[in-house]
């Protein structure tokens, strides 16, 4: 058998995070964690001068770790946790160390990725499956360009009479229905969070750029500018949800990425901006025109064909179908267009320079690593079978007959689980683990009674 390969940390991780512990000599703690299949972050608070340790790899975790379900519980008859003795793997650090400036006590992290125990990849790990299809793109002489838009809620601390959660908002929503999109005052009445949630990005290194009033009271939307590392994309978005929910409670307040939190509000959306470069940093979607090169059409066709495999990613939760409703801004086609928000892949105006492919898909309750891996695997068949997409639509996309993207969390994972797509492009072991994960979620939701079952058949039927 060949030698596997070794992880190392790169010399520049090392050194940052060494400067950065000579410039903080008071911190308390360091928390040193991994982003499971769901995206929730895993791990373990250990006194500020154990930091050495845990860039050394010297943090050891479970390897079933990084697929537990949503609860926290392991997944039954993983091959992870009693075939295998449950065994560890280590972490090893993929960002520098920063702080977490929301703790009262100074307090830094470490952003990790589990490994086995030999420093091999670990195929559960998520990361390790955008690495395998950044791997093939590379192959095919491109990089990606990528950017993550994540629509989010601010919310009371404290739930209504019903245990429902309460928006935060200025507007005047309890008494006249409103959105106040855009709306600088809704923006300007939080702008000590935002402050904080900048100044945590800075110290972070995480690109925060616009911050919007979005489609509902307390709804709001923040962009993270582009970068041509996928990896670091996918990184610098979790981290962002965590930042977002970490400044929420210093300030008494909490954030909520789900889905459809609200059945009458808009749903959170991250929409991915994606472009391909050449070995010498050239956009190759730009021929000059405002349609676009033939490999910008490959790259759509690809994604288009490939949507409903991926399903299960775009909209990993029970909850995340709620989102798919008509006019909504949410897609339900499998089409495409340019300069028209109602379609599933838009091709925003620009630059010719610029041009680039917005995937809409994807709400915000995803693990950002498999909706990069999912998109990119897409582009990847579209350009390794030259695929041509339907002509472009026109006008709104929510009357034009084409085929539909799937709307049931059990569709999702059966076309997942049958795809051949993810037997090449992903790891047939992560392929099996994810679903049945899934399957242990669908089945604990689906066990439960609703209180809007009891309140209308309890003592009507």
């Amino acid at each position: 058998m060949a030698a596997q390969k070794q992880y190392q940390p790169s010399a520049q991780l090392l050194s940052d995070s060494e400067a950065f512990l000579e410039a903080h000599p008071d911190l308390k703690w360091v928390e040193g964690f991994v982003f499971d299949i769901n995206g929730v972050p895993r791990g373990k608070w250990l006194p500020a001068d154990s930091a050495r340790k845990l860039l050394g790899g010297g943090l050891q975790m479970p390897r079933s770790a990084v697929s537990l379900d949503i609860w926290g519980r392991d997944i039954e008859n993983s091959p992870l946790v009693f075939a295998s003795g449950d065994s560890d793997g280590v972490c090893q650090p993929v960002s520098a160390i920063s702080l977490a400036p929301w703790h009262r006590e100074p307090t830094a992290q470490l952003h990790m990725q589990l490994f086995e125990a030999d420093g091999s990849e670990l195929y559960a790990d998520p990361r390790a499956q955008l690495q395998k299809v950044v791997q093939r793109l590379a192959g095919l002489g491109y990089k990606a360009v990528c950017a993550t838009e994540l629509e989010f809620y601010l919310l009371r601390e404290e739930a209504d009479d019903l245990g429902r959660p309460r928006p935060v908002s200025d507007n005047d929503s309890d008494l006249v229905p409103s959105t106040d999109v855009y709306d600088l005052a809704e923006l300007d009445s939080q702008r000590h969070f935002f402050a904080d949630v900048r100044a945590a990005c800075e110290e972070q290194g995480i690109p925060a750029d616009s911050i919007l009033s979005e489609c509902a009271p307390g709804q709001f939307e923040i962009n993270l500018l582009h970068c041509d590392d996928p990896l670091k994309v996918a990184d610098q978005t979790l981290l962002f949800k965590r930042l977002l929910k970490g400044v929420a409670r210093s300030h008494g307040l909490r954030v909520s990425a789900m889905a459809k939190p609200f059945g009458e509000l808009a749903g959170n959306g991250m929409h991915v901006h994606m472009s391909l470069v050449d070995t010498d940093g050239n956009n190759v979607f730009d021929d000059g025109t405002d349609a676009g090169s033939d490999l910008l059409r490959h790259a759509v066709a690809g994604m288009m064909t490939t949507a409903n495999d991926a399903m299960a990613i775009f909209a990993p939760h029970a909850n995340s179908y709620r989102r798919f409703q008509e006019s909504s801004h949410a897609p339900l086609n499998l089409c495409w267009g340019y300069d028209n928000r109602t379609v599933t892949f838009r091709i925003p105006a620009s630059e010719p320079q610029a041009r680039r492919i917005e995937h809409r898909i994807a709400g915000a309750d995803v693990n950002a690593y498999l909706v990069l891996a999912a998109i990119l695997a897409g582009v990847c068949h579209g350009l390794e079978n030259k695929l041509q997409p339907p002509a472009p639509v026109e006008g709104d996309a929510y009357q034009v007959e084409s085929d539909q993207l799937i709307n049931t969390w059990g569709g999702a994972l059966d076309r997942f689980a049958e795809s051949a797509l993810w037997q090449e492009y992903l790891d047939p072991e992560f392929v099996e683990l994810f679903v049945l994960l899934k399957r242990q979620e669908q089945a604990e939701i689906a066990a439960r009674v609703t209180d809007v079952e009891y309140q209308s058949y309890l003592q009507r039927v």
